[in-house]
């Protein structure tokens, strides 16, 4: 079940706690590539952590980081942004991400 939203459309709501949606206006197989990215930068962050190794964490959080910021959720809110921008934000967050991949 997806989660709740605001009136707006902007948050989502999660156990009270308001987060950021992702872009409504991703197309549906950059959101499924910037959500794989996102998912393996967060299993990096957890074995840079386990081995204690923090260059590795930070390069990994970087990663969730460029994810997010494609999708939407950090950085200049999407509902300020022209179609172009918006359009320019994922894709280089995409070439950013290929560039880093372990």
């Amino acid at each position: 079940m997806p989660p709740e939203r605001t009136a707006d459309g902007r948050w989502i709501v999660v156990e009270g706690r308001r987060w950021r949606a992702a872009d409504p206006e991703l197309p549906e197989e950059v959101r499924a590539e910037l959500q794989h990215h996102l998912g393996k930068a967060r299993a990096a962050v957890r074995t840079a952590r386990a081995a204690d190794d923090p260059a590795a964490v930070r390069a990994a959080r970087r990663r969730v980081d460029l994810a997010k910021r494609g999708l939407g959720e950090r950085g200049e809110p999407w509902w300020e942004q022209d179609a172009a921008t918006r359009e320019r934000r994922w894709t280089e967050a995409l070439e950013a991400l290929a560039d880093r991949l372990p």
